[in-house]
């Protein structure tokens, strides 16, 4: 089954905005936020809690807002395999999730063998895709 060409950026952060960035495995290491697919009939708000929940263990300890920013991307030739072959884009919806410190965190090993809280400026600098940069931009600007 291919992927729904829809997916959701959660940024974690605290108050004093250290960014929670972890380290992807597959299919190649980079830094992120956050990130997944929608499964077929799921809402957007539903997919952001639930790769929360499954790439750090966060519930509840925060709150999760939709910004209602989405933005389009063209699906990198690395992770272009997961879709139909007409598939060209994907349309990521942007959410911050809010803590008061940083919390340790329970990482899915099949996905991340990594993560830091880093000051805004860093992760910036450490992210790998475009879309989670201008997030951070803006989280920057608006804070």
């Amino acid at each position: 089954m291919y992927r729904r060409p829809e997916s959701v950026l959660v940024v974690v952060y605290t108050k004093d905005l250290k960014i929670l960035v972890i380290k992807r495995t597959d299919p190649f290491p980079c830094w992120q936020s956050i990130t997944g697919s929608l499964n077929n009939s799921e809402k957007k708000y539903d997919a952001a809690l639930r790769e929360l929940q499954e790439e750090t263990g966060l519930t509840n300890e925060g709150a999760i807002i939709s910004t209602g920013v989405y933005r389009t991307f063209t699906i990198d030739q690395r992770w272009k395999h997961k879709y139909d072959n007409n598939t060209k884009e994907n349309i990521e919806y942007e959410f911050y999730y809010e803590l008061e410190r940083p919390l340790t965190i329970k990482l899915n090993s099949k996905e991340h063998s990594n993560y830091e809280w880093v000051n805004i400026e860093d992760a910036i600098q450490t992210v790998w895709s475009w879309t989670n940069k201008e997030s951070l931009k803006k989280l920057s600007l608006n804070s």
